[in-house]
């Protein structure tokens, strides 16, 4: 996407130190970054998670790790959204 790590941090809406954490595998990302990063790279979510050596040409296991991982995430992002609104509502 030729985006310098400073570049997608921002759009990420996290330092470029976070990104690197994740990006070295010394942190996991978030349900919520994994979901923006998909969306700013116009990829699946699996693909950011093998290696082109690692993946098989069996299309529909990935398709179901693809299923499985959106799946998670948009339960996570409902959950985030359910307790930002309670907590919000008591406010």
């Amino acid at each position: 996407m030729h985006l310098s790590q400073e570049q997608l941090a921002e759009k990420l809406e996290i330092t470029p130190k976070h990104l690197s954490t994740i990006e070295t595998g010394a942190t996991f990302v978030s349900a919520e970054i994994l979901e923006k990063l998909t969306r700013e790279l116009h990829v699946s979510a699996s693909a950011l998670f093998y290696s082109v050596n690692e993946i098989s040409n069996d299309d529909s296991l990935m398709g179901i790790i693809d299923q499985v991982i959106d799946k998670e995430c948009e339960k996570t992002s409902a959950n985030i959204k359910m307790q930002i609104r309670y907590l919000t509502s008591r406010i």
